[in-house]
This record gives C-alpha cells, sequence and structure tokens, in this order.
C-alpha cells in the first residue's frame, strides 16, 4: 500500500487530512522536522507538509522511493530545489488553497490602515473616545483609489476582483502579462513597475520571494511612491527592505503600511516597525483558516492520485517544471 507522510505542523489539522484522505494509501501523520519523520520516509512515496531548508541530498537519500513533495503552502522559498532536481523529485503548491484567505486578508489590512483601526481600538479602549486630536487621524476610504498590484499570480487576482469591487481602479505589473481581454475582462491595467510604484495610492506585494524580488522594494523605489501611499505585504517580508520603509514612514513620504510578513520571523523586539503606529501587523496568518484546511488536503490528495495514476502533477513550483 503507498504511504503518505503527513508532516502536521501547528497550523495543520490531522482530523481534517483524515477525513479526506483516499482509499488504498496508508496516511502516517508525524511531527514535522521529527527524528519520526525521517523514519516514516524511509519507505513512503508522498510528503505533506513545508518546505524545509534541511531538506538537502541526505533528506532525499534517505526517502529514496519518494515521488511528490506536496506543499501546504504557496510559498517555497524555503526550498532547497537544487536537492530536489538531483533527487529528481517534483515539489508542488497547495494550488491557490489560500488564495481567498490571503486576498480578504489583504484587503483587512487596507482598510485597516486606512480608516488606523488599531489607534482607534487603543484610544477607545483607553477611554479616549475619539483620542486628543481626532482631526490627525486623516481617515481615508478606499473608493476612487487607485491600487496597484505588484505580482498578479492567483492571489494577486483575487485581490483585484475584491478591490474592483470596493470602487478601485487597479493597476499591475507582472513578468507574465495578461492578454488585453483577459485585462478587460479582470478590470485591470498593465503598467510597468515603476510605473505602479508612481501611480497608485496602495501598492500590494504577491510576488514569490527569490533572487529577483528579494529586496525589489527598497530606498528608490519608495521614493517613487505618491506622498500618502500605503504599502501592503501579504507575500514575503524580505521582498521589502524594511530599514527603508521604516525611515519613509518616519519622514511622512508614506501614511502607513500593513504587514503579515517579516524578513525575520518573528520579528525581534527591536525591529522599528513594531512601534510604528501607522503600521498594522499580523503575525504571517493571512492564509491560514478554519475554512481552508480542507481545501489544501483535497487539492494535496488530488495531486497525490495524479502521481499515483501516472499523470503528472498540478502546481509543480516553476524551478522544477519540465520544458
Amino acid at each position: 500500500m503507498p504511504k503518505i507522510v503527513l508532516s502536521a505542523g501547528p497550523l495543520h489539522d490531522p482530523a481534517v487530512a483524515r477525513s479526506l484522505a483516499p482509499a488504498g494509501f496508508e496516511l502516517a501523520v508525524v511531527p514535522p522536522a521529527s527524528a519520526a519523520l525521517r523514519e516514516a520516509l524511509a519507505d513512503a512515496e508522498y510528503l505533506i507538509g513545508a518546505a524545509e531548508p534541511w531538506m538537502d541530498d541526505a533528506f532525499y537519500r534517505g526517502a529514496p522511493r519518494l515521488r511528490l513533495i506536496q506543499l501546504v503552502s504557496a510559498g517555497y522559498d524555503r526550498a532547497d530545489i537544487e536537492a530536489a532536481r538531483r533527487a529528481g523529485v517534483p515539489i508542488a503548491n497547495n494550488g491557490g488553497a489560500n488564495a481567498v484567505a490571503v486576498a480578504e486578508h489583504t484587503l483587512l489590512l487596507m482598510l485597516a490602515v486606512s480608516r488606523r483601526l488599531v489607534v482607534q481600538h487603543v484610544n477607545v479602549a483607553a477611554g479616549r473616545w475619539r483620542g486628543n486630536d481626532p482631526a490627525s487621524l486623516s481617515l481615508s476610504e478606499l473608493a476612487g483609489k487607485t491600487l496597484g498590484i505588484v505580482g498578479l499570480g492567483t492571489i494577486g487576482k483575487k485581490v483585484a476582483r475584491l478591490a474592483r469591487a470596493f470602487g478601485m481602479d487597479v493597476l499591475y505589473y507582472d513578468t507574465a502579462r495578461l492578454s488585453e481581454d483577459a485585462a478587460d475582462a479582470l478590470g485591470v491595467r498593465f503598467r510597468l513597475f515603476g510605473e505602479v510604484l508612481a501611480g497608485s495610492d496602495i501598492v500590494s506585494l504577491h510576488v514569490p520571494l527569490n533572487a529577483a524580488t528579494r529586496g525589489m522594494i527598497g530606498a528608490a523605489e519608495f521614493s517613487l511612491m505618491r506622498p500618502g501611499a500605503i504599502l501592503i505585504n501579504t507575500c514575503r517580508g524580505a521582498v521589502v527592505d524594511e530599514a527603508a520603509l521604516h525611515d519613509a514612514l518616519t519622514a511622512g513620504a508614506l501614511a502607513g503600511a500593513g504587514l503579515d510578513v517579516f524578513a525575520q520571523e518573528p520579528p525581534p523586539a527591536d525591529n522599528k516597525l513594531l512601534a510604528l503606529d501607522t503600521v498594522v501587523l499580523t503575525a504571517h496568518l493571512a492564509g491560514p483558516t478554519r475554512d481552508n484546511q480542507y481545501t489544501r488536503f483535497r487539492n494535496a490528495f488530488d495531486n497525490i492520485g495524479r502521481v499515483a495514476r501516472g499523470d503528472r502533477p498540478l502546481w509543480v513550483i516553476p524551478e522544477l517544471r519540465e520544458g
């Protein structure tokens, strides 16, 4: 009987996985980064879990029957891609299972920053009904604003649809450009990267972390953005130069930022962004919800079934795709 190993982290519900597990497979649920995981992989054909940097050549030698690593996340920046290539094992992401959640969280951060939600909450809870200087809150609406999306993949497209529902105009930049018909249908307009930064009231980042995107938003990019613009980051923290972001915020060049991700997670206590009341922070929790537990595991087991039938898996990361 082919064996599936689920490396279940704290955000994964093994009960949901067991309820969706296909017949004819053994499902072993083990803690991540454990001796039990390495032992279980000795005769396993499929691994569901997260990509980890310690999945190196020795890891693959210890899992000689492995046919697929199926991620429960969209991101894969921690994966040792060259080791996977040498082992001939495809790595697939979650097929957009968390795309709705991340898109909703993106709009949540836009609204929270624009309406100074956290500051308002703190004021009311502390007995300062409207704070000491209500006019300084400078609350703003999304309707009529221009949203610039950097990275128009599955999540970026869902963000665009939600933004359009709020009455926003949407610009986008992506290395994979839509056809004019597809752009018209989605209600977005292509602009070059610098044009998106310069032409948007809110810039939202939805790119994978790789050599091309690491540090892609820094001091030079902030200097292009409109005075009073807002930055939203729900992809990966290292895409943004955090020191440059802090400088832009404290200088008043940007009105605020909404961050679900950080270059170091959890962020150290001396990260200067933590002290700014113009920044709304969440703990890399845009993706996991009760609802998409099912979607993540459904996609995982469907992809495993495809490989077991001799078909190519879906959602293989670009670096490991054939042809």
